[in-house]
């Protein structure tokens, strides 16, 4: 208990060595900047929109986009990376189409998402959607590349078939490779459903943000890119002990 303790002291050091050095400097040399406000009026801006509301719902918002998004893109990505991890010819036919389409920045479909979808909700999942499903595909392609071709053989000498295979076989052996996969995803999402927000989306945590920029209101700013920030170790937090949870059953099960 008391080492933990010492672990998280020694975490937290450093960002309360900034916020201290912030608001020192945020009171004096900074004092006449419209763009800078001390830690201490975040905070209270922080609280006013809890109070208010406000942060919730567009929390509630943004994650909604970014987890429906990331699940629509992860369950796409690992359907198609366990197709083409098992079949080579199929890697090959795919992989030119894959390369042309993987560098495109997801924030460029924006316009594109806003012609099919119109704004709102949609829009949003659907470029999350897309920068996901790319890590999730590439990565599944590589973790299924990498099963032991023995186990594959095996399957194929009890004639299995390639549905049974992926479920009895593949997924079993790339699931601990899957949920690393999975943590990646989970921080674009977050990521790309600010950035549409403040593109283009009028709704969530990203609007929210451009709002309080618009209004040279820099202590709101920063209580919601604190807000974001804090969300997004949570979230990274959440999927590391689920990894870790899933690591330890699998351990305990194993021969």
């Amino acid at each position: 208990m008391a080492e933990r303790v010492l672990h998280l002291l020694r975490a937290l050091a450093v960002p309360a060595a900034l916020l201290v050095l912030l608001e020192a400097y945020a009171r004096t040399a900074g004092q006449a900047s419209d763009a800078l406000a001390p830690p201490s009026a975040a905070a209270l801006a922080f609280v006013r929109l809890v109070a208010h509301g406000a942060l919730l719902e567009a929390t509630g918002f943004t994650l909604t986009a970014a987890a429906l998004g990331l699940a629509a893109g992860s369950a796409l990505g690992i359907v198609l990376g366990v197709a083409l991890g098992l079949s080579r010819r199929l890697s090959a036919s795919c992989s030119l189409s894959i390369e042309l389409l993987r560098p495109v920045p997801s924030v460029a479909l924006i316009p594109l998402a806003m012609l099919v979808f119109g704004f709102g909700l949609n829009m949003e999942l659907a470029v999350v959607a897309f920068a996901t499903f790319w890590p999730m595909l590439v990565l599944t392609r590589a973790a299924v590349q990498q099963v032991e071709p023995r186990l594959l053989e095996v399957s194929a000498a009890l004639g299995l078939s390639p549905l049974a295979r992926a479920h009895k076989i593949v997924l079993p052996a790339v699931l601990p490779r899957l949920f690393v996969a999975l943590r990646l995803g989970v921080a674009i999402a977050l990521v790309v459903a600010v950035t549409v927000e403040i593109a283009a989306n009028p709704s969530g945590m990203g609007y929210a943000l451009m709002l309080a920029q618009q209004s040279l209101d820099p202590a709101q700013m920063l209580a919601w890119l604190g807000w974001i920030g804090l969300l997004g170790y949570v979230l990274n937090a959440l999927a590391l002990r689920l990894q870790r949870a899933l690591a330890h059953r699998m351990g305990e099960v194993a021969p």
